[in-house]
């Protein structure tokens, strides 16, 4: 029987799997084995084929690693995932540590001792700490041609998907892909190199302007790439994704290949200059390359930045999308105000109800990522999903945060609201307050040309920070056209890139309160980055942020009076603009209760 992956994924898969895990290691001789989440394409979502890690442990988020030795093993998580990994895991096989803690835990292994790892699963960036933490112990980290666990799995591994890969029109895209192959190609011949390999799914359908169905929650066709300085193109496919319309939207530029002729297209690149991405190519592609006598140049992915600022045609398609999504998440909202505060209901069902309000836009093509509502304590867990046992009903006097997104043809979402549950405590509206402070303060920024997200955390947090607070997750993540919610290389965070943020660039803000065992808060929106441009009376250009996101923030939670003359400008304003976009999509009852939600403070 085929398995498939979901929230409830039993606890007694550890128990099941690891003793086949372990015989297979057995065969090839090792003594450990790596597993980390990513896949081949250094997924964040993953299809079940390639929930590795899943299949060893139970545990299904969405990041995550494990070590397996044979007579003991380790799974590694971050604070977002303590109650699921609970509810998932059995901890009689498995120790709980922090994902960051990896390399450290290598530092354990016997002297001697032989730990395997699947060099298509690992970047040479992530391997380097790994292999020296070995190294330090006398252990060795040795590369397997054949994965154990793979094999262990045999027969009741999913096939790998095979969803159709679709042409993604010029009026999403803003871009024919011709022009983006001959920009890209540029670049690739001005950093010295010859042809470029691109790995991540996000590149290839940014690139070539298609898109796909083989990663859950993101539109994302799987498959490899090579482009050529003349902007010719090899791309690699399965080829039950090829639709009959895919070869005439490509052109005679591009020739499609069976994914199984990757690797003779690698070692027919000797003395050629490959450029790879060593943070999103795995390992397995740099090997095969220096064994073929290629020259790899190692340079970020080229489509990453062209990506992620995105053009006229992408933020107007953004702008439509969040107004529609907007349109689901008042008639959501008002459900919360009305409905729920009477019947009181489970997350579950908080979840279903704001999924079928998106779902009845009737252009929504996806979630863009699984629906966080944490009822009550559950919400201070900042990445909560409803699994199991430890669904709540919402209740009064408390607070319920509710975090989700859409995917559609124009534009990609993700949007949280915490909203009050009958009438909220004073405490509640003071912190929820410091939160909107904090939120404000990102979203009205001006920074010069060359500022990084690293660099404008501390703006966000400084209101928080004045009253001895503080959230413990990043402030902002880069947001795809149509592709993956989480996109980088943009981010805003205080362990974030140096990369400078550019015009176009779309960013959520999404400062937070949490207090374990009572209650979390969150308020995100999503922001895009604005052209330089000097302010009156200024010397220099700035950029700032233009809101894309509209949904009514819970009144009844903000203490107007610790907000500054401008905070409440602000309030005010967002809700009047919130009002005149969102309001014509939404009559009667819902209509009513917007315009009461958007009144001035």
């Amino acid at each position: 029987m085929r398995q498939t992956f979901d929230e409830t994924t039993d606890p007694s898969f550890g128990a099941k799997h690891l003793p086949l895990l372990r015989a297979r290691m057995a065969e090839q001789g090792l003594d450990g084995f790596l597993i980390p989440h990513e896949d081949e394409h250094q997924n964040e979502y993953l299809p079940d084929a390639n929930e590795r890690l899943a299949w060893a442990t139970g545990f299904t988020g969405s990041a995550g690693a494990a070590v397996v030795f044979q007579d003991r093993a380790s799974l590694f998580t971050d604070g977002r995932y303590t109650v699921q990994v609970r509810a998932q895991t059995d901890p009689a096989l498995f120790e709980r540590r922090d994902l960051n803690d990896v390399a450290a835990y290598l530092e354990s292994a016997p002297k001697g001792s032989v730990i395997g790892y699947d060099p298509r699963l690992h970047s040479p960036d992530a391997l380097v700490a790994l292999k020296r933490a070995a190294q330090k112990v006398g252990a060795e980290l040795k590369p397997v041609e054949v994965n154990p666990l793979d094999q262990a799995w045999g027969e009741a591994r999913p096939a790998q998907p095979t969803a159709p890969v679709v042409p993604h029109p010029d009026a999403y895209s803003g871009e024919p892909h011709a022009e983006k192959r001959a920009r890209i190609a540029r670049a690739v011949a001005e950093a010295g190199a010859d042809v470029v390999l691109l790995t991540a799914p996000s590149s290839i359908a940014w690139l070539f302007n298609v898109r796909g169905g083989d990663v859950i929650r993101s539109p994302l066709p799987i498959g490899q790439a090579l482009l050529a300085t003349d902007g010719t193109a090899r791309l690699f496919l399965d080829p039950a994704k090829v639709t009959n319309e895919l070869p005439q939207w490509l052109g005679d530029a591009v020739r499609i290949e069976a994914t199984e002729r990757l690797a003779e297209a690698l070692d027919g690149l000797g003395g050629q200059k490959v450029m790879v991405d060593p943070a999103l190519s795995s390992a397995w592609y740099f090997d095969r390359l220096e064994q073929a006598g290629a020259t790899v140049v190692r340079a970020m992915d080229p489509c990453a930045i062209p990506r992620a600022a995105k053009n006229a045609v992408e933020i107007e398609g953004s702008r439509r999308a969040h107004i529609r999504d907007g349109a689901a998440l008042a008639r959501f909202l008002h459900w919360v105000d009305t409905t729920a505060q009477q019947t009181l209901p489970d997350e579950r069902e908080v979840v279903e109800t704001l999924e079928r309000f998106r779902e009845e836009t009737g252009a929504l093509k996806d979630l863009s990522f699984d629906t966080i509502a944490g009822a009550g304590p559950n919400g201070a867990l900042p990445h909560y999903k409803p699994v199991g046992a430890t669904i709540r009903r919402i209740e009064a006097g408390s607070l319920l945060l509710v975090d989700g997104g859409g995917q559609y043809l124009d534009g990609t979402t993700d949007v949280t609201r915490t909203m009050a549950v009958g009438e909220p405590t004073a405490d509640q509206r003071h912190k929820f307050t410091l939160v909107l402070k904090a939120h404000i303060a990102m979203a009205t920024v001006r920074f010069p040309e060359g500022t990084s997200g690293l660099q404008l955390d501390a703006v966000c947090r400084a209101p928080m920070w004045a009253a001895g607070l503080d959230y413990d997750h990043g402030t902002g993540h880069g947001v795809g056209s149509y592709l993956g919610v989480h996109e980088g290389p943009q981010r805003i965070a205080k362990w974030g890139t140096s990369q400078p943020l550019l015009e176009g660039m779309i960013l959520s803000n999404e400062p937070g309160y949490y207090r374990e065992g009572h209650w979390g808060i969150r308020i995100e929106t999503l922001q895009v980055v604005t052209p330089a441009v000097v302010p009156e009376g200024g010397e220099r250009p700035m950029h700032g942020f233009e809101q894309l996101t509209f949904a009514p923030i819970d009144r009844r939670l903000i203490e107007a009076g610790l907000l500054t003359p401008n905070e409440r400008t602000y309030v005010d304003a967002y809700h009047a603009e919130t009002l005149a976009k969102v309001g014509p999509l939404v009559e009667g009852d819902v209509w009513a209760w917007l315009e009461g939600a958007c009144a001035p403070l």
